[in-house]
């Protein structure tokens, strides 16, 4: 992707491993200076010495998205280190019993901790590092499966329909300040956060997509890095299913 983030400074949560390690690399190769979050100490220090051995400018800061105060820590350790904020990636969520439960399985203390996490704790970080941005842009990740309603999997699909639903209307309110913000919504994915998901429900998106066959996360970071740019602006409110053709919007 060239140098489209030279010289911009790139926040993404959830950057130890799987699909934000992936975003963290590629907008690293695209030249943006990078703060690395995520609540896994230990993958999230090996990620970020990789990049600064390869030359990239990134630093680690610890961040439990469940946890308002690390949210608030989080941002003021950024304040005081960076200042200012290009780009934000929200990535990091949990997702539990996927081809699990049905609906009244589910137990009430996963659904909380769900959107505590992939909910609150999405607009908990935007909201703490919006302040320190002046025409910035943020890429929200959801998932398809709340485009197209997959079964056995209620809170999360729930709460990254929220997600979108967040992308649609802080557009509207960030607009007037400069702030573009899009939403990437990919499927399931090969890394190693998607082992556990039963066979059935990978061959179901591996021969339902347009261009079959497995996604894995180096699939979606060329859109993320093309959305945090200054060209971006147009996209602000849209979501993209970057899944090779599994859903249409």
């Amino acid at each position: 992707m060239g140098n489209l983030l030279a010289g911009r400074t790139v926040v993404v949560t959830g950057a130890a491993r799987g699909v934000g390690r992936a975003i963290a690399l590629a907008c690293a190769a695209a030249g943006a200076r990078l703060v690395l979050a995520d609540i896994l100490a230990d993958p999230l220090a090996e990620t970020t010495a990789a990049l600064v051995a390869a030359g990239h400018a990134a630093r680690a800061v610890p961040l439990d998205l469940a946890e308002p105060g690390s949210v608030a820590a989080f941002a003021a350790d950024i304040a005081a280190h960076e200042g200012r904020v290009d780009g934000l990636v929200n990535n990091a969520a949990i997702a539990t019993g996927i081809g699990g439960p049905e609906f009244d399985a589910i137990e009430i203390e996963t659904w909380d901790r769900v959107m505590r996490v992939n909910v609150r704790g999405t607009w908990l970080v935007t909201r703490a590092v919006v302040p320190l941005m002046g025409a910035g842009r943020i890429v929200n990740i959801a998932s398809d499966t709340a485009l197209w309603g997959a079964p056995r999997l209620l809170a999360y699909t729930a709460s990254k329909g929220a997600v979108i639903s967040m992308t649609r209307s802080l557009s509207r309110e960030l607009g007037p300040r400069g702030i573009a913000i899009a939403c990437v919504a990919p499927g399931i994915m090969r890394n190693e956060a998607t082992e556990y998901v039963p066979a059935e429900r990978h061959r179901l998106y591996e021969t339902g997509r347009a261009v079959p066959g497995p996604q894995v996360p180096e699939d979606i970071t060329d859109t993320v890095v093309f959305l945090l740019t200054p060209g971006a602006l147009a996209l602000t409110g849209q979501v993209l299913p970057v899944g090779a053709g599994f859903v249409f919007t």
